[in-house]
């Protein structure tokens, strides 16, 4: 009897969870086959030695890249102002409207505080050179972003009275080796496009692993904790709620659309870098949202056709604000990376030129995306349906 009730148990357990799993897998293998294969059938064909793409470190630097040029700067920066202005404007409007209203907040918590103290001391370490802490001076970045994410998770809590990490622990665990693989994708892909490198420190090949595995598991909980926090936000309900509704046709015409010159992308970017490497950042997320079109899944968009764009504005919001203290703790760290973006190369902040901040805006799309994606492999609920 026993035995009956156990196989009854697993099998309710596993049966609801079997196809999400297996879907799950079916797009993680369909998206690491292109961006794995696809640029380097493109630069194979071409008749580009593959070796230079797989070194490991990467250490040279093989791609020239296209000087500064006023005509492409002025068509970028007018494309990133007609999508962030108006949304700008609307803000702001919603923010002057705002009555005050009195809630309840929680106290501050004290592993919040810990965190802001383990920043500042993380911060110190990171920019100066003391000579007792050589040995450790190029690993700073790690507990940089382990204090921020204590940090941002203590303002949630206090705002909301709920935070990622206490509320959904399992989940949030799970956020950091699945952000390490997430981060060697684009390292991979970076290779074709060498629009950062490394500099500061060498490491041979295995150390060299193991000391960039670390800060990149950071990446995911960061994103994810910010667009948490800003999503406890009035203004972003009262913004962008209700927003511009968009419903486009036809869309699974659309999505094979989208896969197929995504595809064609990556077979071009290692051959057009100058001219193909924004798909860098919108290959990934475009790839997964065209199968998840495709397969008549829920995506990151699907609230937009009713005019909700909370969801989608507070992934973005996040990853740049994270991305402003990725660049800022970046200026004067031992290990750090430098930027070679092509036409637009010039005003930088930090060591980013300003318009390469725009990139930000679909990276946090991403990560919300992988973030979802990992909430219901686990059966939990997704981030995009608890907003």
């Amino acid at each position: 009897m026993s035995g009956c009730l156990k196989l009854i148990f697993f099998s309710s357990f596993y049966a609801p969870i079997q196809p999400i799993m297996k879907k799950t897998a079916f797009k993680f293998i369909v998206l690491s086959s292109m961006l794995l294969g696809l640029p380097m059938v493109g630069v194979w064909a071409a008749g580009y030695p593959i070796a230079r793409y797989l070194e490991f470190p990467p250490k040279s630097m093989y791609v020239r890249h296209a000087p500064f040029s006023w005509f492409a700067f002025s068509c970028y920066a007018a494309l990133i102002l007609s999508v962030t202005l108006p949304m700008a404007i609307r803000s702001i409007r919603a923010v002057a409207s705002l009555q005050p209203v009195k809630s309840r907040l929680e106290p501050f918590p004290w592993w919040g505080a810990l965190g802001i103290l383990a920043a500042a001391v993380s911060w110190i370490l990171a920019w100066t050179r003391f000579d007792w802490f050589t040995p450790f001076q190029r690993h700073t970045f790690t507990p940089l972003w382990l204090s921020y994410i204590l940090v941002v998770n203590a303002l949630t809590y206090k705002k909301t009275g709920r935070c990622m990490m206490i509320d959904r622990p399992k989940f949030f665990l799970l956020l950091f080796p699945v952000s390490a693989v997430f981060w060697w994708f684009f390292e991979y892909l970076n290779r074709f496009v060498q629009n950062w490198q490394y500099t500061g420190v060498a490491y041979p090949s295995w150390e060299y692993f193991c000391s960039a595995t670390l800060p990149f598991s950071t990446v995911l909980p960061a994103v994810l904790s910010t667009r948490k926090y800003l999503a406890g936000h009035r203004w972003i309900n009262a913004a962008f709620g209700r927003f511009l509704p968009f419903s486009p046709g036809r869309p699974k015409l659309l999505g094979w659309g989208i896969l197929c010159i995504s595809a064609a992308g990556l077979v071009g970017i290692g051959v057009w870098s100058d001219y193909l490497f924004p798909l860098l950042w919108l290959s990934p997320f475009l790839i997964i949202v065209s199968l998840q079109v495709l397969m008549q899944e829920k995506h990151v968009f699907s609230e937009i056709r009713h005019g909700d764009w909370r969801f989608v504005v507070s992934a973005a919001l996040a990853a740049l604000c994270c991305g402003f203290f990725w660049e800022m703790w970046n200026t004067y760290s031992l290990a750090k990376w430098q930027y070679h973006i092509p036409f637009v190369d010039r005003y930088k902040i930090f060591e980013m030129p300003v318009l390469g901040y725009a990139g930000y805006f679909p990276f946090g799309l991403e990560c919300a995306l992988i973030g979802n994606l990992l909430a219901k492999s686990v059966r939990e609920e997704p981030e995009q349906e608890a907003i």
